[in-house]
């Protein structure tokens, strides 16, 4: 093995083939409410009603979200059917577009040893990137769309290519038309920070920045079509303007935490498992550029480093704030971590690595007890082929660990192996269980298994029970109450129902969680069933 590499060939195909299994299980769990199987749904109506320019949440004009996400999810149903799997392709292609990309930019960056895989596959091994792959939002497409036109800016500024300029502008507008001006900003300060440190303002702002402009002109012309048709001049004024900025102040939301902090400690699960070694990368780093008083170095860059200060320092004082608003950071951060690491390496840093491994091997440990425990108190084993699968992955680490090997190598090797192993459990094992806990979801199986027709089911105005509406494969009409005629079906919550005035019939009853919100009482079997909200599928009588 070539002494520079810190992943040997074997290894890479490996790891490769381990995510490519985690990331393909996933496409089969079913939909998580309230976001994933609320975003199918919308989707699901474009694909139904022949529609891709009127954008509804339920029945009312959603002005929010642009529409990229939907469209291309709306089109992969028309080609594969309106189902999970389908909802979840075009997300799954955009994280390898990602992945490639994060791949693509390391090497522009550091060309040094297999930097670029390692990149691209700590990029994979993200925790948040992972869930993003199933519990499907608009930011798998976003995070792909953000460093496929951040390495097309590197590119076209070191090489002044045609080709990159034009890319680097659509796929910036891609990005846009995902999640709005905060993708913009988010390439915006990558890019700027690039410059600010190589000096090369003059390569950047040359004629050909023209082309780079009228591409994200021309990319974002759909998006800007679909919102002026639907929403006239206030929606072009919300989307150029508005919906980022009503997110930063809480405009229109409700404030989620006043908490500054809440994205660097969010880092320690979304970027596991290496959110200690990025931690230990950016204080070094940043230490590094003060020492140095900012001076160009040969072979140093402060793209990754400058955008993730930039872009934290925004996030951080925005007052609506969510876990996965990092993920389009993500793919920045997994190049300054492999960075980092190979820098280790190259200078046998033994004592920092040593703390980064022992750390390391007690999460590894700690996760045999804690995924027994989960397997004899909620699982089970649900697919007994993939249980055998992920003991043979996770026995292979434990060999892994005690063989013998440069520390380095090694440290990498099975935090990669260890999310490959836990991932395969959950994509296989706990999610599709979890999942059944969706009242929601298991009453739309009891409505087909019955046979009911869906045609006179309702719900009450303002419900969300997404899933329901995703896997009978129909947008369920929201009514008042005295809207309902006898013989039709109603699914409503127990809370609602205590209230209701209508003679009625249960036709079914499912026990209900909102399985985003996990706490220690739900997964204790013990306590759990106190956990349930009631959800009924009901017939009125008169």
């Amino acid at each position: 093995m070539n002494k520079m590499l810190l992943l040997s060939p074997r290894q890479l195909l490996f790891l490769y083939i381990g995510f490519s299994i985690v990331y393909i299980s996933g496409l089969f769990i079913p939909l998580m409410e309230n976001d994933s199987a609320q975003h199918a749904s919308m989707a699901m109506k474009m694909a139904l009603n022949n529609d891709f320019f009127h954008i509804y949440k339920g029945e009312n004009p959603y002005l929010d979200k642009p529409h990229l996400h939907f469209w291309l999810a709306a089109i992969s149903m028309k080609l594969f059917g309106i189902n999970a799997v389908a909802y979840r392709i075009p997300a799954l292609l955009a994280l390898i577009l990602g992945a490639f990309s994060t791949k693509k930019l390391s090497d522009l960056l550091y060309d040094q040893g297999n930097t670029g895989y390692l990149a691209s596959l700590i990029f994979l091994s993200a925790q948040t990137i992972i869930l993003s792959a199933h519990d499907v939002r608009t930011d798998a497409v976003l995070t792909g769309f953000i460093i496929f036109s951040v390495w097309q800016f590197v590119k076209f500024i070191k090489t002044q290519s045609s080709v990159s300029a034009i890319l680097a502008g659509l796929g910036t507008a891609l990005a846009f038309s995902s999640k709005g001006l905060m993708a913009v900003v988010i390439i915006g300060f990558c890019i700027f920070s690039y410059l600010l440190y190589s000096r090369e303002w003059k390569r950047f702002f040359k004629l050909k920045i023209l082309v780079v402009m009228i591409s994200f002109l021309a990319g974002i012309t759909p998006v800007l079509y679909a919102y002026y048709l639907q929403f006239g001049e206030e929606g072009i004024r919300f989307i150029l303007f508005n919906q980022s900025m009503n997110r930063l102040t809480a405009t229109g939301f409700k404030e989620t935490s006043p908490d500054y902090f809440f994205f660097f400690h969010t880092l320690l699960w979304a970027f596991l498992p290496f959110s200690l070694a990025f931690y230990f990368g950016v204080f070094e780093k940043t230490a590094f550029f003060i020492k140095t008083r900012f001076t160009k170095i040969k072979g140093i860059e402060f793209l990754t480093l400058g955008g993730f200060w930039l872009v934290m320092c925004i996030f951080s004082a925005s007052r609506f704030k969510l876990p996965h608003y990092l993920n389009g950071l993500i793919p920045v951060l997994s190049i300054l971590t492999a960075a980092y690491l190979f820098d280790l390496y190259r200078k046998n840093d033994v004592r920092k690595l040593k703390i980064l491994y022992i750390i390391q091997l007690i999460v590894i440990f700690a996760g045999i007890p804690g995924l027994g425990l989960l397997t004899y108190y909620f699982t089970g084993i649900e697919n007994i082929a993939f249980f055998i699968l992920f003991i043979v992955v996770y026995v292979y680490l434990l060999i892994q660990v005690f063989a013998k090997e440069n520390l380095f190598r090694k440290y990498v090797f099975i935090s990669l192996v260890f999310s490959v192993a836990v991932n395969i459990y959950l994509n296989t094992q706990f999610y599709p269980v979890l999942t059944q806990y969706q009242g929601s979801l298991k009453m739309a199986e009891f409505v087909s298994q019955k046979n009911i027709d869906k045609n006179k089911i309702h719900m009450l105005n303002n419900y969300e029970a997404w899933g329901f509406d995703f896997y009978t494969q129909r947008n369920t009409p929201r009514v008042d109450e005295s809207a309902l005629k006898k013989g039709d079906y109603l699914v409503i919550y127990n809370e609602h129902l205590q209230n209701f005035k209508r003679n009625y019939r249960v036709i079914d009853q499912e026990n209900h969680f909102r399985i985003t919100r996990l706490s220690l009482k739900f997964l204790n079997p013990k306590t759990r069933p106190a956990q349930y909200e009631k959800i009924f599928l009901i017939e009125i009588t008169e």
